[in-house]
């Protein structure tokens, strides 16, 4: 019998022992028990398969400046990942979107237009290590299984209301959704934004970059931004001045890091924006299409 086969009642009891028994893993680094439904190999793949989809709808920046930056500091943080069975991969993309993403397994892009907000290698570090700790912590898969399991509840809602009338049944649906999407998915994924700012600035300080640069990039990026933020509570993601103030209170830890880090880059090198090559308009990405297909969250700064 398949899955689709099961009864809705079925499929929710499967779903809450899945994820009472067998999904359960620390995340590296914070040691946050997650709940993980898929394997890391099947993420892997997916991953890939949006990659090479990417890459075929997005132009390639021809700007080497930016490619030699993003390649430099993308291997220096590689290196100090932990994660030397990935097949990295730096790809610096052609549009003037401030964003960047890391796929499971390793496939990096940076978006030629947070370029001019990084400033500096450092700045790129932040940017780049935030995207790779993601994929460290596996957030895309655990997206993936919480949709299930909120997708689970919903059917065991319908299912248990299915004798109540119409207009009652309509009114219970409607607001589990909106707790599901306010009292779960979203605070999970400004959880996954936090913490994976938390790893990025570890990474970026093994790596021998200026932690320090991390909360100011926050800030640069927040100033840089003129477009309206939603309130947090009804965002994917912290506000700039919560990534800001979260990230100095980590300081005492990633200073540690840095001085024991065997090459200290500091703020690096400046990035050069007059060498900037052309770039494509900004507007919904192909890019975000491809990653939202596959059934990952595009990161958006």
């Amino acid at each position: 019998m398949s899955w689709n086969d099961l009864p809705v009642s079925r499929r929710s009891v499967l779903l809450g022992s899945l994820a009472a028994c067998c999904g359960c893993r620390s995340v590296p680094m914070t040691d946050r028990r997650q709940l993980l439904l898929s394997t890391e190999g099947s993420e892997a793949q997916l991953g890939l398969t949006s990659y090479q989809s990417i890459l075929k709808e997005e132009a390639e920046s021809k700007n080497a400046h930016f490619k030699e930056l993003v390649d430099r500091v993308g291997q220096r943080i590689a290196k100090v990942s932990g994660r030397d069975d990935f097949q990295w991969e730096f790809r610096t993309l052609a549009s003037e979107q401030q964003n960047a993403f890391c796929l499971p397994g390793g496939k990096v892009a940076v978006y030629e237009g947070i370029m001019p907000v990084c400033q500096t290698e450092a700045g790129l570090a932040v940017v780049m290590s935030h995207e790779i700790g993601h994929a460290l912590a596996r957030h895309g898969g655990e997206r993936m299984s919480q949709s299930k399991l909120v997708n689970g509840g919903k059917q065991a809602v319908a299912f248990v209301t299915r004798n109540q009338d119409a207009k009652r049944q309509e009114m219970i649906a409607q607001a589990y959704g909106l707790g599901s999407q306010y009292g779960v998915l979203l605070p999970f994924s400004r959880k996954h934004e936090l913490e994976a700012d938390e790893i990025g600035l570890m990474l970026m300080s093994k790596a021998g970059y200026d932690p320090s640069e991390a909360p100011t990039f926050w800030t640069r990026f927040g100033a840089s931004n003129s477009s309206q933020q939603p309130v947090e509570y009804a965002s994917t993601h912290p506000s700039n001045e919560h990534r800001a103030s979260a990230l100095a209170a980590q300081m005492s830890e990633a200073n540690e890091l840095y001085l024991a880090a065997s090459d200290k880059i500091g703020k690096g090198e400046a990035i050069q924006i007059a060498q900037a090559g052309a770039a494509s308009p900004s507007g919904v990405s192909p890019a975000k299409s491809s990653i939202q297909a596959a059934g990952f969250s595009a990161d958006e700064f």
